[in-house]
């Protein structure tokens, strides 16, 4: 089976969690932010309960990858 989908993948438990956090990136992008200010803004949306998994490591390796991060990955 396959399924086609225009939502992004963020690792996120539900579309409208991938559809946030790729609101997230683009932020991030736009601000030229640096990893540890984009891993803030995760921390910040994973305090709502509806994306508590923003944090887990597959949404940050996605999000670091997303955004071509090099530098550390842990901050």
């Amino acid at each position: 089976m396959t399924f086609e989908s225009n939502t992004p993948y963020f690792a996120m438990y539900t579309p409208e969690g991938d559809i946030a956090v790729q609101a997230l990136v683009n932020v991030a992008k736009a601000g030229r932010l640096t990893w540890p200010e984009t891993y803030a803004l995760l921390e910040k949306l994973s305090q709502d309960a509806k994306y508590g998994e923003a944090t887990d490591t597959a949404v940050r390796e996605c999000v670091y990858s997303a955004l071509g991060f090099k530098t550390a990955f842990y901050c």
